[in-house]
């Protein structure tokens, strides 16, 4: 099979000559995005023999996953994987990330770090955060994985044509996920190893968890609108009825009105029905430009 392997890079000099030679054993195939380095990444690159897109400036890992996506549907493939850059993925493993895609049995493939039972290298803090949004991205999800966030991954011909990422950030890993499971690709897991050697990544960690939470969150509430506004404004709004009851009866034993508890009773209850409202508003939208 025809394998296209996608690199997003950024100030990758010390890394990618070697990557790339051993990924020459592999394919001849191999796409560079450069996104915006200041080094000589993409001058490395193209000697190499490597196909290079070049931002003129930084935009982002998900820029660069989605100009990867665009260029390898421009050539004859049957299966992209996208590796990364900076030397701690292992090149033997792509033969495991693509082998579900070879039998028919995935559409996409993620490399997870936390499937086997062998501890990885990476810090404990970095663990605990991808954890994290991995659970929440999993309530999107049918299938639930252990490795949302991982950037090594394969894709087929077919999940190449039916995802268009448009995060520019680091969230453009969840996006594809959840996009990817409401067209009913079928998504697997397959575990790699991790070569860390110490803090290699340009992104503050906290920052990094931030965005790619927050990324998640968007993406949730415009693919399931009544869940992620309708279930909280129903909770809210019965804690504003109770509250509201709760008004009345004390008003009503002790002729004193509960100004505290009026407060809390009308916010909660306005907050809910906004979140209600803004939930079937959204999900009427989103319907109609699905229809269209």
């Amino acid at each position: 099979m025809k394998i296209v392997i996608g690199i997003p890079a950024f100030n990758e000099e010390k890394n990618i000559a070697s990557i790339l030679l051993k990924l020459q054993k592999i394919t001849n195939q191999i796409v560079i995005c450069d996104d915006g380095s200041t080094d000589m990444t993409a001058e490395i690159a193209r000697k190499l023999g490597a196909i290079v897109i070049q931002h003129e400036k930084n935009l982002g890992y998900g820029a660069a996953i989605r100009s990867i996506f665009q260029k390898t549907k421009e050539l004859s493939f049957d299966i992209l994987v996208t590796f990364d850059a900076d030397g701690q993925h292992r090149v033997s493993d792509i033969q495991t990330v693509i082998e579900p895609i070879i039998k028919n049995a995935a559409d996409i493939v993620v490399g997870s770090r936390f499937l086997e039972s062998k501890k990885s290298e990476i810090p404990e803090y970095r663990k605990f955060g991808i954890r994290i949004i991995t659970k929440v991205t999993n309530t999107s999800l049918n299938e639930k994985l252990t490795d949302s966030q991982s950037g090594f991954r394969a894709y087929s011909k077919k999940a190449l044509s039916e995802l268009f990422p448009s995060d520019y950030g680091m969230g453009v890993s969840t996006e594809i996920l959840i996009k990817a499971n409401n067209k009913g690709l079928k998504i697997a897991e397959v575990p790699i190893e991790i070569l860390y050697e110490g803090e290699t990544s340009t992104h503050n960690p906290l920052s990094h968890g931030v965005s790619v939470v927050l990324s998640t969150m968007k993406f949730i509430s415009i693919e399931h609108p009544l869940k992620f506004y309708g279930v909280p404004g129903v909770i809210l709004a019965g804690i504003g009825l109770f509250f509201v009851v709760w008004t009345l009866q004390y008003f009503a034993e002790f002729d004193k009105f509960p100004p505290i508890l009026a407060l809390i009773s009308i916010g909660t209850t306005l907050l809910g029905a906004v979140f209600l409202v803004t939930g079937t508003i959204l999900y009427s939208l989103v319907n109609v430009v699905r229809e269209r």
